[in-house]
C-alpha cells in the first residue's frame, strides 16, 4: 500500500492524499460503506460502483468469521470474490463487535472469548487470530485486535485496557510479518490508538502505534457516547502525533459534521453505520439538513426527494413516494433511501476533497457545518 499527499489546507490540517491499493486507488478524504457481513444492506454492488461511487467498503470479522465463515471464503478465493467486489475492502478486527455484547464475552491477556450471538457457540478471538481470520477474508486493510473502553470508563480502566492493547498489537505485528496473503495480492495492517477521552492516555497510545510503523493508522474508542468536542478534542491530539506521510482511520465516526470536522484535523478514512441504519428509518442526510421521510408533512408532497441531490433517486422519486414506501414498510423505500444516503456522504468527502485542492475548505466546511445539522 502506498499513500501520497496531494495537497494541504493552509487554514487547517485537512489534507487530500491518494492511497493505492493491488484492488485499486482510493483518493482521501474518503467515507467507506460498512458491509459488516459481505453486503451493503439494501445495496447491490454495480449501485455501490456506479451510483454510489464507493471506492473502499468495510466488511467486520466477527461477523464474516460466524457466517459464512473462512472455510467458504478461502474455498471462494476470499471476500472479493465471493461478493464480487473488485474494489479495496478494509476489515475491522472484530474487536468493537465483541465489546458491545458485554454480556456474551470475557477479556483476558490472552484474547477474547465470546459466545456467538447466532447460536450461542463458544469462539475465542487472539491476536494471532485475528490476523488469521483476515489472511483468510483477504481485505486490503485489516485491522490489529484491540479493546474499545466504553464511556464512561475511569482513567485506571482505561490506562490498563490501552496497555493490553498495546502488547496485542505487538502479537498481531508478529503474526502478520509472519504469513502472508492467501490469494496473490498484498494486505496492509493498522494499528489502533485507544486512551478513552484522557488526553495523557490518547498521547501515550498515539506515541506507541507512531513507533511501530505499520504503513497506516488508526483512531479507534471515540464515538461511543462521549460529547462531541471531546471527540474532536482527541483526535486532533492523536492527529498531531501519528505519521504525517500516512493515512489515518478514524472509526466508526459519525454525522456528517462529525466527518468534516475530523477532516478538519487531518483525518483521510471514515465508515459508519449511520447513514444506512438511518436511511432504514426514513431519516435522509442532505446538504440542506436532515429531513425525517416519515413526518406527515412529506405526505402529500411530490417534489424529487432532494433537488440538489447526488443521486439519481433523488430527481426519480417524489418525497410522497419514498414515505409512502417508508410508512408501508416496503424494501424499495429502504433501498431508495439507503443509495441517497450512501451517494450524500460520498459526495460530502469528493467535495471536501476538491475544496482542499482549490484552496476554500475551511470556508466551505463552516458554511456546510451550519446546516448540516439542521432539521427540514
Amino acid at each position: 500500500m502506498k499513500f501520497t499527499i496531494n495537497k494541504l489546507d493552509t487554514q487547517s490540517k485537512a489534507r487530500a492524499g491518494e492511497i493505492t491499493t493491488d484492488h485499486g486507488k482510493i483518493l482521501t478524504p474518503i467515507f467507506m460503506p460498512v458491509g459488516t457481513g459481505g453486503t451493503v444492506k439494501a445495496v447491490q454492488q454495480p449501485q455501490l460502483k456506479d451510483d454510489i461511487k464507493a471506492q473502499i467498503i468495510l466488511g467486520n470479522t466477527y461477523h464474516l468469521f460466524l457466517r459464512p465463515g473462512t472455510d467458504l471464503l478461502e474455498k471462494a478465493g476470499g471476500l472479493h470474490k465471493f461478493m464480487n467486489w473488485e474494489g479495496p475492502i478494509l476489515t475491522d478486527s472484530g474487536g468493537y463487535q465483541v465489546y458491545s455484547l458485554a454480556d456474551r464475552r470475557k477479556i483476558k491477556e490472552e484474547g477474547v472469548a465470546f459466545s456467538s450471538h447466532i447460536d450461542g457457540s463458544k469462539h475465542v478471538f487472539t491476536p494471532e487470530r485475528a490476523i488469521d481470520i483476515q489472511r483468510s477474508i483477504g481485505a486490503d486493510i485489516i485491522m490489529a485486535l484491540d479493546e474499545c473502553t466504553p464511556y464512561p470508563c475511569d482513567h485506571k480502566y482505561a490506562k490498563t485496557s490501552m496497555g493490553m492493547t498495546h502488547r496485542w498489537l505487538q502479537r498481531c505485528c508478529t503474526q502478520f510479518d509472519a504469513t502472508e496473503g492467501k490469494y496473490g495480492y498484498s494486505q496492509t495492517l493498522f494499528p489502533i490508538v485507544q486512551g478513552s477521552v484522557y488526553k495523557d492516555l490518547r498521547i501515550e497510545s498515539a506515541e506507541f502505534i507512531a513507533a511501530q510503523n505499520r504503513e497506516g493508522n488508526a483512531i479507534g474508542g471515540l464515538s461511543v457516547g462521549e460529547p462531541a468536542e471531546m471527540m474532536y478534542e482527541m483526535t486532533e491530539v492523536v492527529c498531531s502525533i501519528l505519521p504525517h506521510d500516512k493515512p489515518r482511520y478514524l472509526m466508526g465516526v459519525g454525522t456528517p459534521i462529525n466527518i468534516l470536522e475530523g477532516i478538519a484535523s487531518g483525518v483521510d478514512m471514515f465508515d459508519c453505520v449511520m447513514p444506512t441504519r438511518n436511511a432504514r428509518n426514513g431519516m435522509l442526510f442532505t446538504k440542506n439538513g436532515i429531513i425525517n421521510i416519515r413526518n406527515e408533512k412529506w405526505k402529500d408532497d411530490l417534489s424529487p426527494i432532494d433537488p440538489e441531490g447526488t443521486s439519481y433517486v433523488d430527481q426519480f422519486y417524489s418525497k410522497a413516494y419514498l414515505r409512502h414506501l417508508v410508512i408501508s414498510k416496503e424494501i424499495l423505500g429502504a433501498q431508495i433511501a439507503t443509495l441517497h444516503n450512501l451517494a450524500f456522504y460520498l459526495w460530502l468527502v469528493t467535495e471536501a476533497r476538491n475544496k482542499i485542492i482549490d484552496g476554500t475548505f475551511r470556508q466551505w466546511k463552516d458554511a456546510m457545518v451550519a446546516k448540516l445539522g439542521k432539521r427540514m
